[in-house]
């Protein structure tokens, strides 16, 4: 008989998703990582996972012809709980469980919010060679030596977006990391989407057509739109602070 988890209600096994995408030959997976709270045992709530679908299916529609598949990761608890950091162990087991359905190929981890943190977190599993972080909560560290760590993002292409209204995830903090991570690995970038908030909807278009555009040059080496290779390549602070322009990805097919 499996032993209970001590921690609560709620506990169990991490989960994959329904896969979306290449229904065959399998050559990247994207797994997106919901949003949650700081600190909670139950179930992540059926709203945070549904807030996942449009972006999975938007990726999956987009890079079926590469062999794209999307996974929505169902943590085992929809908090953070401190040193714990239940999401990222989550994201861990999601890329290993990746290696073991589809080999060896590459993992791009995608997090909203408190998915954002577990994403960037959990980069350093040798599977995942791409991050994107969407409005990612990044907590004010407790003293100045002890902030988020930043090594872990060497060797991949990582991107941050946030809505410049953000009230509820920092921006600033979000900002304050990437600069952090540029000085470890070059191939870090950040947008910034003016007037838009937490859920980024005002933009919803262009975010989606942003993320579209990194995971799948990330993932297969398709020429970035000319706005994300100059964000990669441009110093800080320019390409930390890029604008996400209106109408991104109209001509893109996206």
């Amino acid at each position: 008989m499996p032993q209970r988890d001590p921690r609560g209600p709620g506990t169990g096994s991490p989960r994959l998703g329904k896969p979306l995408g290449a229904e065959h030959s399998v050559h990247g997976v994207a797994l997106l990582l919901p949003g949650g709270r700081p600190a909670g045992t139950r179930r992540p709530s059926a709203l945070a996972l549904a807030a996942q679908r449009p972006l999975a299916r938007r990726l999956a529609r987009s890079g079926t012809a590469e062999g794209l598949v999307t996974h929505v990761v169902r943590y085992r608890h929809r908090g953070w709980n401190g040193s714990a950091a239940d999401p990222v162990r989550d994201a861990e087991w999601a890329a290993d469980e990746v290696l073991r359905r589809y080999g060896d190929v590459p993992v791009c981890l995608i997090g909203t919010d408190m998915g954002g943190r577990a994403a960037l977190r959990a980069a350093g599993h040798p599977a995942v060679t791409s991050v994107l972080a969407l409005a990612p909560w990044l907590p004010e560290p407790e003293s100045v030596l002890d902030p988020d760590p930043v090594r872990q993002l060497s060797g991949r292409r990582v991107l941050l977006v946030h809505g410049t209204n953000d009230e509820r995830t920092d921006p600033d903090l979000s900002f304050r990391l990437a600069e952090r991570a540029k000085k470890v690995n070059r191939d870090v970038c950040r947008f910034e989407v003016h007037s838009d908030g937490h859920a980024l909807h005002q933009h919803r278009a262009e975010v989606l057509a942003l993320s579209v555009d990194f995971v799948l040059g990330s993932l297969f080496g398709r020429h970035y739109a000319r706005p994300v290779a100059d964000a990669l390549a441009a110093p800080p602070p320019l390409g930390l602070r890029m604008p996400l322009a209106s109408g991104f990805g109209a001509s893109l097919g996206y």
